[in-house]
């Protein structure tokens, strides 16, 4: 049965409620409030009850017992087809049907429970702002237009998900951003579609460029902060209904080492944490496989003393060194995996504590040598320096196949993962911006804000339009 028709709303009240109830047809939390004052029109309001501010409805209900204009409601507007009245019915506001007029009036009285502003976990910071997104895309852009003042920062509205009817933004900053990265982000979002929309990754998952790559080739943050940097350097922002997480692109690689104090600390400082956070990006992904490829095909690259004792270490030992590092390496992801499942009281401790007793355990036992255990530890360690989440991702998940090609191939086998990984990198692009820029191709002067952050000083401000 098709349940928007007729299209248009009647003159009839009766026929405009059965109707609607109809198309509510087991929806519990719609109400159907008939107002019969005497010597007056029939009044039928509907609405949803857990959505609706009660007080503003009780002004409401008072304007029509005074047979008052409805020109004295602060936000209302008239519309006269069903499936409007449906979709901002849904929405939480308040449809006010009366007897002899086609058309409905609709009030925005929408009030319901969301969570306050605060420091988002997973990107807090020592210095600058400690505000978050919530799920609320009204009170997101209020936070994005409150940093940026401007009349060019525009805010386009989209609506996605048959089911669903969520309503996304797309943030940008005129004569900031590039038109052809304009275009190209609307083209991709006129051809999105799906029953449901959730969460901002649906939209990042289907306008992202290669969809089968580990690397993330649009950026998500929480931060306000975070995106308005971002759109002033002429990035563009998705920020979705009900989610805390905005999308940000272009991404490049290097983006996901810069976290979000690093415009908030002294240069210097800055520039020799980041130098530090690759470095221990590449232990996360390279250091397990180097141990098993140098002590398995090339110990004559290691030190004899160093050597010896990884030998004795490993006496009694019954695995080669590739399985005992990957047991250990499988037991620690569990084990962090866990982690972020349980409370948070105890996620941490048993994280930690799991693998502490869980590794001299093994020891003890004689299962794996003790160096795997710190080699293990180390690699934990170097990726929790991640300030992206979704970056550290792919390092981790290539830590396994690195480690299986230098336990067959020795050194040659962890070369040709690097290279495979490196062409891969290269030849990755998000929304026509090389994925490895400013490193390949050159660009010089982006080079400021990339390995190293420039003293502010000389940073010459961007000219305005």
């Amino acid at each position: 049965m098709e349940p928007f028709k007729p299209v248009n709303v009647s003159a009839s009240l009766k026929d405009n409620e059965n109707v609607l109830r109809n198309i509510f047809h087991h929806c519990a939390d719609i109400v159907f409030r008939p107002l019969n004052l005497p010597d007056r029109p029939g009044i039928l309001l509907v609405y949803i009850d857990e959505l609706t501010d009660t007080a503003k409805l009780e002004k409401i209900i008072s304007t029509c017992m005074m047979n008052d204009d409805f020109s004295r409601l602060t936000q209302y507007t008239s519309v006269n087809s069903y499936s409007q009245i449906v979709a901002k019915v849904l929405k939480g506001c308040t449809a006010i049907f009366m007897n002899g007029l086609p058309i409905a009036y609709i009030a925005d009285l929408t009030s319901f429970k969301q969570r306050s502003i605060d420091e988002p976990s997973n990107e807090a910071s020592i210095r600058g702002p400690r505000e978050g997104f919530t799920e609320d895309l009204k009170t997101n852009l209020s936070m994005i237009r409150r940093k940026i003042s401007h009349s060019k920062l525009k805010f386009e509205s989209y609506q996605a998900g048959e089911l669903s009817n969520t309503e996304f933004v797309v943030a940008y900053i005129e004569d900031c951003a590039k038109p052809e990265l304009l275009q190209e982000v609307r083209r991709r979002l006129a051809s999105f579609r799906t029953n449901q929309l959730l969460d901002s990754s649906y939209i990042e998952e289907y306008i992202e460029d290669k969809s089968l790559s580990l690397f993330p080739q649009i950026r998500n943050t929480e931060r306000p902060d975070t995106v308005s940097s971002s759109l002033l350097e002429g990035k563009v922002s998705i920020i979705v209904d009900g989610s805390p997480n905005a999308l940000i692109l272009p991404m490049t690689f290097w983006s996901g080492f810069q976290a979000a104090e690093d415009h908030y600390e002294r240069f210097l400082y800055v520039s020799a944490v980041r130098m530090l956070r690759m470095l221990l990006a590449v232990m996360s992904c390279l250091l397990p496989s180097l141990y098993v490829a140098l002590t398995t095909f090339h110990p004559q690259m290691i030190p004899l003393n160093l050597m010896l004792s990884i030998s004795a270490a490993r006496e009694g030992i019954p695995f080669p060194t590739v399985i005992e590092t990957l047991l250990m390496e499988i037991m620690f992801e569990g084990l962090r995996e866990a982690g972020l499942r349980l409370p948070k009281a105890i996620g941490s401790a048993v994280s930690i504590v799991g693998a502490l007793v869980i590794g001299e355990a093994a020891v003890q036992a004689g299962f794996i040598s003790a160096p795997i255990v710190m080699i293990v530890a180390g690699t934990g360690i170097a990726s929790f320096a991640f300030p992206s989440y979704s970056l550290a991702l792919p390092f981790r998940i290539l830590r396994f196949p690195l480690l299986i090609l230098g336990g067959f191939l020795g050194l040659y086998g962890v070369a040709i993962g690097i290279m495979f990984i490196a062409i891969h990198l290269v030849t990755l692009k998000s929304f026509g911006t090389p994925y490895l820029k400013p490193t390949a191709p050159i660009w010089p002067t982006f080079w400021k804000d990339t390995l190293v952050r420039m003293n502010k000083r000389f940073v010459p401000a961007p000219r305005r339009k």
